[in-house]
């Protein structure tokens, strides 16, 4: 079973392509349901509560999925070219990400988080931190993984497929992040450091657990494969537990409900995105497994739009809000109008990003 899987791999939708699909799917909604939340009573807002504590994986997910993919891609080729590497995401992660920004900052500045720009230099500093729109700061987090992809190349040149040096990583990673959690915890969250050390939540250290696993579960592929195909029953009654415990913890803040509450940073969260992560992944493993050939060929061409359909989201999900007039319909059809708002903006994010995928190639032409 498990070679049949590695094989397949190499044609097909990988592990990555089904996290990319899933977390930039679920990270429309966060935005959606910030939106929604507002002006509802208790119980409808525990309810959306809950929700986005379900789909708040996102930026785990992803950058699990990229450093997957991005380990198996290399070493199917042998060799990691940096020049080649970084002229490849120069055009495919940063001048989107500048085209998006400008769109953002210049259309639609009211969506700017922290302090909006009043002057050249503010303006700059807010097209660089992420807070040139509600989603962007998962941005600026990624980014930092992109650049730093040629360490974690070598990271993986130096596992290999040696047990000792994975167990070794694995409980070092664990100790750093930990640790990190209860600095960003007793500091930041709500500490005496919120205001001035809050762009510490998209320092890339905040999710470094994620990206170290994603190297990991290409390097050990067969152990990771194995494990998750026998044990996902333990993965998913885990999942259940840290979703009951995520949402327990989010409900002592009280109301009204003020989902900043709801942070990756913190272990229970922690877990249940790893938990996610396994989920997901088992689910691309079983499909290959039983050559589920078209799916796994969507899942690829979504992951391939799945960057520029996450860039765009915020834009396309504030002109069906506002001249789709959702915000009276709102107050009356809260959990309508967030299925209305995922769907339109899916779509339209999706849509959009290859639409303008088929436009540049045909400019390059």
């Amino acid at each position: 079973m498990i070679l049949n899987i590695q094989a397949s791999q190499h044609a097909h939708a990988d592990i990555g392509d089904y996290l990319k699909v899933f977390a930039c799917t679920a990270v429309m909604g966060q935005p959606i349901l910030s939106l929604v939340i507002h002006g509802q009573p208790p119980h409808i807002q525990t309810n959306l509560g809950s929700v986005y504590n379900l789909i708040k994986y996102t930026a785990p997910a992803f950058i699990f999925g990229i450093l997957y993919t991005n380990m198996r891609q290399h070493s199917i080729l042998g060799y990691f070219d940096k020049r080649a590497y970084y002229r490849n995401i120069f055009q495919s992660l940063f001048i989107p990400t500048i085209l998006w920004t400008l769109v953002y900052l210049v259309f639609m500045p009211g969506l700017q988080l922290d302090h909006p720009f009043d002057n050249p230099g503010q303006f700059c500093w807010q097209f660089i931190n992420g807070n040139a729109a509600p989603h962007l700061w998962y941005n600026t987090m990624m980014l930092q993984f992109a650049i730093l992809m040629p360490l974690f190349w070598l990271l993986h040149k130096w596992l290999g497929h040696t047990p000792w040096k994975g167990r070794l990583t694995l409980v070092i990673t664990i100790l750093i992040y930990f640790n990190w959690l209860a600095f960003y915890d007793t500091f930041v969250f709500h500490g005496p450091e919120q205001r001035n050390w809050y762009l510490l939540d998209r320092f890339f250290i905040s999710f470094i657990i994620y990206a170290v696993g994603g190297v990991l579960a290409w390097n050990y592929r067969r152990q990771f494969n194995h494990w998750l195909l026998r044990y996902w029953p333990i993965v998913l009654v885990l999942f259940a537990i840290m979703f009951v415990q995520t949402n327990h913890e989010l409900r002592n803040f009280g109301w009204p409900v003020n989902l900043y509450n709801a942070t990756y940073y913190k272990p229970s969260m922690t877990i249940y995105n790893l938990m996610v992560i396994g989920l997901v992944a088992t689910l691309s493993l079983n499909n290959q497994f039983h050559h589920f050939y078209t799916v796994q060929r969507w899942f690829h061409i979504l992951a391939d739009l799945a960057y520029r359909a996450y860039l765009s989201n915020v834009f396309w999900e504030q002109l069906i809000w506002r001249y789709g007039q959702l915000s009276k319909y709102n107050l009356v059809h809260p959990y309508q109008t967030v299925l209305v708002l995922w769907i339109g903006t899916w779509l339209l994010s999706f849509g959009g990003a290859y639409m303008i995928r088929r436009l540049a190639l045909f400019v390059r032409r």
